[in-house]
């Protein structure tokens, strides 16, 4: 069985999402496969690219075929160069780290004074809800002392 590795193609109309496959040359493009041994996105900034290296050099070493597309890829994230043994770098982008909202806010807040403000109302806040909390707890704590004194007469009753 001639076996390739190429895109199968998901997602809405203008948002494609593509997993890279494993399947019979002769299935349909979105066909049942084999393996899915990764994943591309390309209309993310920048698109993302992952493979399980593992089993694509398997799937690779065994002869299976990938499409011009798919070499492109495996190019980027390294896995082309370890099979054929050529010594170029590869080109994948990082992921950019997601920034920290709070610490965004903070920082356009600057040197106001509503900085302070907005610190020691939240410092208030949590106060409120400290001193909430152990006042349940006291109170639960009465309560069940009142139960325990209640079933104490019910015991010396009878």
């Amino acid at each position: 069985m001639a076996v390739k590795i190429r895109l199968k193609r998901l997602g809405a109309i203008r948002t494609p999402h593509y997993r890279i496959v494993v399947m019979d040359s002769r299935a349909k493009r979105d066909g049942r496969a084999i393996e899915e041994i990764g994943k591309y996105h390309p209309k993310n900034d920048p698109s993302v690219i992952e493979v399980n290296s593992e089993r694509a050099q398997y799937w690779l070493g065994v002869g299976a075929q990938p499409t011009e597309a798919v070499v492109a890829l495996l190019k980027r994230t390294g896995d082309w160069q370890k099979f054929s043994g050529d010594k170029s770098p590869s080109g994948v982008d990082p992921q950019p780290e997601k920034p920290n909202k709070t610490a965004l806010y903070e920082k356009a807040l600057g040197n106001n004074d509503d900085a302070a403000k907005v610190s020691a109302f939240s410092a208030k806040k949590s106060e409120a809800k400290a001193d909430e909390s152990k006042a349940d707890d006291a109170k639960a704590e009465e309560s069940d002392e009142a139960k325990a004194d209640e079933s104490g007469d019910a015991t010396t009753e009878a």
